[in-house]
């Protein structure tokens, strides 16, 4: 986890290589910059005396190891497929100490993981995990929720809601109350307890 400054932000320090035009990188800083409306994360621009930091990067897709690595910590997001607010603030939340959404241990009271259409190799993205819920429920609204065909092998979903099999998810295109409530209690932002 990131730790705390005396005035109660958490300043994470970031590094925006060279591999991105002016349009991509004003995404990503709409991205790194959302925090600051609604949590006391702060993303700065990483200086020389800076020991950890993320190096955001276009590699070879979207991703990010989950929570504070040490020294340098790459964020992906490809130049192709990966610059959108919503996937900024889904790559961030691993950063920040988050899994995705299907992963939490409460998941198949909510979702139904079809992993007989999941791609080989990829099944480790329904692995089911001990996950931050911090006292929420599951939400099919989070931006750390994939859609139902993700990884699909043979365009057949790979989840499907339950007991409603009608409901929509996987469609977030920028961080939810939930996911908002997360982040707030685990750097213990303020004293709001989420509510929904």
């Amino acid at each position: 986890m990131w730790g705390k400054w005396t005035d109660g932000k958490v300043y994470i320090p970031y590094y925006i290589t060279n591999h991105f035009s002016s349009r991509e990188k004003s995404i990503i800083t709409r991205g790194l910059e959302s925090f600051s409306s609604f949590s006391c994360i702060r993303f700065r621009p990483s200086r020389s005396s800076d020991r950890d930091w993320l190096s955001i990067e276009s590699q070879n897709g979207c991703y990010s190891f989950v929570g504070r690595r040490g020294g340098k910590q790459v964020v992906s997001l490809a130049r192709r497929g990966c610059l959108y607010h919503g996937t900024v603030q889904h790559e961030l939340l691993h950063a920040l100490g988050f899994n995705h959404e299907q992963t939490r241990s409460d998941r198949d009271n909510h979702i139904k993981v079809l992993l007989q259409n999941v791609q080989s190799g990829m099944e480790h993205n329904f692995r089911k995990i001990a996950t931050l819920n911090q006292g929420t429920s599951y939400d099919y609204n989070s931006v750390m929720q994939y859609h139902k065909y993700a990884f699909s092998k043979n365009n057949q979903p790979t989840m499907l809601p339950i007991p409603n099999s009608n409901v929509s998810f996987g469609n977030a295109k920028e961080m939810s109350r939930s996911d908002i409530a997360r982040l707030n209690n685990l750097y213990k932002c303020c004293e709001c307890p989420y509510t929904g």
